[in-house]
């Protein structure tokens, strides 16, 4: 659904929308479930209006917490060098960085793996649960602003990266088995990208300026 470049002059701002590719500004469309709304001049998406987007937020924020544990303390790899055997798990490679004197970088892996996503997430379920017992909108708001800071310094892609590069370069110097850790934080990548789609921004803000 294409959206025609605004011809009025005085509007309220809530009826507006500016495109992220062109800056074209024009009145915001009404869409109905399942509609994509389009920019007239480039093409770009501007938003898509999805159906039960709190429930199905709600059961992927829920299937990422149960996830977040498991992928950070399970083993993501057992390694058997010169008859020593060890489990590596992020947080123990956390803990390692620290012993070794690197603090600074510990502290970072540490926020950038574990402690911002774990807020992100819970940002992301007291946001959902606002909307879905219509109780404290203007908290949801706030929370909701503090997510989209957050977003940046996640980097669970990053770390996964790291962990598959380490993989690779182990492989020839030691006896290498992957564990139930890696899986799990694999899964925990995959449901919050399905999460970052699913959780249309548009619905979220619009849902909660409604009730603030």
């Amino acid at each position: 659904m294409s959206e025609s470049p605004l011809d009025i002059d005085q509007i309220a701002l809530t009826e507006l929308v500016a495109c992220h590719e062109c800056d074209l500004l024009m009145r915001k469309p009404q869409l109905a479930e399942g509609q994509l709304a389009e920019c007239p001049r480039c093409g770009h998406d501007l938003y898509h209006h999805r159906s039960q987007v709190v429930r199905r937020s709600l059961a992927l924020v829920i299937a990422a917490l149960l996830l977040y544990v498991p992928a950070n303390f399970l083993p993501i790899m057992q390694l058997n060098l010169l008859g020593r055997t060890s489990h590596e798990t992020v947080w123990s490679g956390v803990l390692g960085l620290y012993d070794s004197g690197m603090q600074g970088i510990a502290l970072i892996v540490f926020l950038c793996s574990m402690a911002i996503p774990l807020l992100k997430l819970l940002c992301q379920l007291s946001v959902l649960l606002s909307i879905r017992w219509r109780v404290g909108r203007r908290l949801g708001l706030l929370l909701y602003r503090a997510y989209h800071h957050l977003r940046e310094w996640g980097m669970l892609e990053v770390y996964l990266m790291g962990i598959l590069v380490s993989v690779v370069k182990l492989a020839d110097l030691a006896d290498l088995s992957l564990g139930t850790g890696l899986a799990c934080f694999i899964a925990l990548l995959l449901v919050q990208v399905w999460l970052e789609v699913t959780m249309s921004p548009h619905q979220i803000w619009e849902t909660l300026e409604e009730g603030a």
